[in-house]
């Protein structure tokens, strides 16, 4: 409210010192069509600032954020996992020593294998494979997720960073309102209360200017910690807030819906479930052990071959429990995955929706609302320059134009925060493919 005063007074006091034959100058708060390119909050900021576009915000982030260090190391210790899987049992020594006396003792000595039985083995490596493929599908997943809130913050701070520019506009304009009125009050062409009215506005402004400048610090600090920066950055954002992205089809959505990371995730996890199944039905099978060594009979004087071959009796252990649970499990990544369907597939929906409802909302506010806006602030303007209008209804021209240019920075902010969202389901944009999924049974 205090920046729409401002600047009515401010356009009110310079239009009365000027000819009624000339119109008013009302480009810094009148232009119509919709904020574009990206502009430095101040000459002071921009002084020493850096310039900042999306491309490089997503690489900051993908080489230093430290979540996605934490998701690699995942996929790391999945390969020591999967490398031990591999490992055959270890060989067994024994040494059995009969009687003290030397006359009369027996020594043995006996390596022991164990030999693994109903393909344990191969069942440990499919489910450790399966495992390494999960950690690599989080890690392609941990990516896409820090792309769309790096999308997200870039697009919010620069949305600040325009706001700031504005704000520095509105503050200028109402400095030149104030000392305007100061002068048209020396010169007895108006009363004292228009310069108390203009100060009051330039007051209001200067504090609506302190909270964008404010907005904006806090959104590069957000952005920041996304980069992996100790240090919020001066940043100028180099990006357009006009370049709206592109809405895919519904034809193209559903294709895409199919191969999206949370599904490809869900999938594998079923695999790793039915690897786990497998290994607890070879487990039923009890392992054979082989011996072979070598006895000393000092008796007889004389050495004795010993072979032997154990297995264990699976009477009482068959292991029933473990493979019923095995079994609920595997179920339970099927109804997983119907669940993840109907879950990506709903918020994929929501997400196209609010992009094409932002890209509709901004076509039809740099078409029929801004310029209309834009029309009826020059005439009111204009007519009260004249003395056909009252303040009042200049400065209802004024602020109607103002929340309309707010209104197409929000719309054009929801569009990318939109777009990112949907690019984060659907998995577009990843730079690594996603690690291929074994083939089911």
């Amino acid at each position: 409210m205090a920046l729409c005063v401002a600047l009515c007074l401010s356009v009110a006091a310079w239009a009365q010192d000027r000819p009624a034959t000339a119109s008013p100058n009302l480009e810094p708060v009148a232009a119509a069509s919709v904020p574009t390119a990206a502009q430095a909050p101040s000459p002071s900021a921009a002084a020493g600032a850096q310039r900042l576009s999306l491309h490089q915000a997503i690489d900051l982030a993908l080489t230093h954020n430290p979540d996605l260090a934490g998701a690699s190391l995942e996929v790391g210790a999945n390969e020591g996992i999967r490398q031990q899987a591999g490992a055959y049992p270890n060989p067994e020594i024994s040494y059995l020593q009969e009687d003290t006396q030397r006359a009369t003792r027996t020594a043995t000595l006996q390596l022991n294998q164990p030999i693994e039985l109903g393909g344990k083995r191969g069942a440990r490596l499919a489910a450790a494979e399966r495992g390494y493929a999960i950690a690599t599908e989080d890690l392609v997943a941990r990516r896409l997720a820090v792309r769309a809130a790096v999308t997200t913050n870039y697009f919010d701070a620069l949305a600040a960073q325009e706001r700031v520019r504005v704000a520095d506009e509105a503050l200028e304009l109402a400095d030149r309102a104030t000392r305007a009125a100061a002068l048209r009050v020396k010169a007895g062409k108006v009363a004292s209360i228009e310069e108390t009215k203009a100060r009051v506005a330039e007051a209001g402004v200067q504090v609506e200017a302190n909270q964008a400048r404010s907005e904006w610090r806090s959104a590069q600090a957000q952005l920041a910690v996304l980069l992996g920066q100790g240090q919020p950055h001066a940043w100028v954002l180099d990006g357009r807030l006009d370049a709206l992205p592109p809405a895919p089809t519904l034809e193209d959505l559903q294709r895409q819906l199919e191969n999206s990371p949370a599904l490809r995730r869900a999938r594998l996890e079923i695999e790793r479930r039915m690897a786990l199944t497998e290994l607890e039905k070879a487990r039923r099978i009890p392992d054979l052990t082989v011996s072979l060594g070598a006895k000393r009979e000092e008796a007889l004087g004389r050495n004795q071959a010993v072979i032997g071959v154990s297995i264990p009796l699976p009477l009482f252990d068959r292991n029933q429990g473990n493979l019923l649970e095995a079994l609920k499990r595997e179920d339970k990544a099927r109804e997983e995955l119907r669940s993840a369907q109907l879950q990506v597939s709903a918020d994929a929906a929501q997400a196209r929706e609010r992009l094409e409802s932002a890209r509709t909302q901004v076509g039809s506010l740099a078409t029929q609302v801004l310029p209309g806006a834009q029309s009826a602030y020059e005439a009111a303007v204009k007519g009260f320059e004249l003395g056909k209008f009252s303040f009042l209804e200049a400065l209802d021209a004024q602020r109607t134009l103002l929340q309309a240019r707010v209104q197409a920075l929000r719309a054009m902010a929801d569009a990318h925060r939109a777009r990112a969202e949907l690019d984060r389901i659907l998995g577009s944009g990843d730079a690594e493919p996603a690690a291929s999924a074994p083939a089911t049974r």
